[in-house]
C-alpha cells in the first residue's frame, strides 16, 4: 500500500483522503458526506478511503489516532487535516481554497 499510497497523494488533482474503520459509528455517518463531496465537485477532487485496520503501519506513519480523519494531499504535500465529520459544505471549501 505505501507506494502506490505515494503515487496516489502525488497528484495535481487534490486527493482526499478518509481514514476509518468499518467500527466507527461517525465513519459510517461521514461516508454519504463524502460521496455528495464526490458528486458536486466531481473530477476536481480524489477521495480516497483507507481502512485502518487494514492499513496500520499507513495509519501509524500519518499518526491517526482517531477515526475519521481526513487528509488533504495535493502533489505529494499535505495540505489540510481534520478529524471527525464535518459537513459537506465544509469540506468542500477547504478542498477549494487550498
Amino acid at each position: 500500500m505505501k507506494s502506490s499510497f505515494d503515487k496516489i497523494i502525488d497528484s495535481d488533482t487534490p486527493v482526499l483522503i478518509d481514514f476509518f474503520a468499518d467500527w466507527c459509528g461517525p465513519c459510517k455517518s461521514l461516508a454519504p458526506i463524502l460521496k455528495q463531496v464526490k458528486e458536486e465537485m466531481g473530477d476536481a477532487v480524489k477521495i480516497v478511503k483507507i481502512d485502518v485496520d487494514k492499513n496500520q503501519s499507513l495509519a501509524a506513519k500519518y499518526q491517526v489516532k482517531g477515526v475519521p480523519t481526513m487528509m488533504l494531499f495535493k502533489n505529494g504535500k499535505q495540505l489540510w487535516r481534520q478529524s471527525g465529520v464535518l459537513p459537506k459544505n465544509d469540506i468542500v471549501t477547504v478542498i477549494k481554497t487550498k
